[in-house]
Order: structure tokens, then sequence, then C-alpha cells
């Protein structure tokens, strides 16, 4: 019995953006491929503290890196858990002014999108998860600049 699989991932694509809040939180768009690559289209705050008139500043760039193979099934792992096409289309929470808006957006190898709005509010537990997992996988890798 072998703990490999050969199976195919039902995800082409997963992307993961990140906009502004009213303080320092990072903006940023993180794109996962079926193959392990990522792209990371890093605007403010990934690389940097915080500082006034930062967003004045030119974006941090473009970024591409190859997810190891156990994050990667990790991610895969959580998003399945997550049954992302059952979940709601968005969880803001409108009255939190001044958190930063997410959007979600899982691609399958069928062809269909699930695109999620979130904020700050309640969600699912394991649409949590994901969310900080992606995260940390941003922080984690090793990004070559591109652009």
């Amino acid at each position: 019995m072998s703990c490999t699989t050969s199976q195919t991932s039902q995800y082409s694509k997963i992307e993961y953006e990140a906009g502004p809040c009213f303080g320092f939180c990072p903006i940023y768009k993180i794109i996962i491929n079926s193959d392990r690559t990522a792209i990371l289209e890093a605007e403010h705050y990934n690389f940097t503290e915080g500082e006034r008139g930062q967003l004045e500043t030119p974006r941090e760039g473009t970024f591409k890196s190859t997810i190891n193979k156990e994050d990667f099934d990790k991610l895969i792992s959580i998003t399945d858990a997550a049954n992302v096409k059952t979940l709601k289309d968005s969880y803001e929470d409108k009255r939190i002014m001044d958190a930063s808006k997410n959007n979600l957006r899982i691609y399958f190898s069928d062809g269909s999108k699930k695109e999620i709005k979130l904020s700050a509010g309640e969600k699912p537990a394991v649409l949590t998860t994901l969310q900080n997992y992606l995260s940390e996988l941003k922080e984690k890798q090793k990004w070559e600049k591109v652009n």
C-alpha cells in the first residue's frame, strides 16, 4: 500500500487577495497553480514594516516561487476540508469598517470557479483555517522577484 497519491488535483488554481485596512495590513494577491508554482503580487507591507506614507511608494513587485510538495498537499487537504462549493459567496461584515476586504477564488479543473468575499466577522472555522494557511504559505516562501 502506497502513501502517495497519483490523482490529479481538482483545483487548477487557488487565488487569495488581501486588501488594505486602516492600518498596516499586508496588501497582496497570491496565486497558487496546480503544478505548485506560485505568484505573489505584493503591493505594500509584505516585506517591510508599516510606515506612514508607504502607500504613496511604488508597489513591492511581482515574485515567483514553487510551493514544496508537503505544503502544497496540506493546502489541498485544507481546501478539500473547506468544501468551498458549499460555502456562501460572502462572509463580509459591513459593520466592521476598518478590516481588510479579502477575496478567495478557487478555480476547479472542470472549468468552474468559486469566489468568496471575506472580511472580519463570523465565518466557518474551515474558511479561517484556509485563509490563515494561505497567509502562512506567503510568509514561508523564498520569493524571487520577477518584476
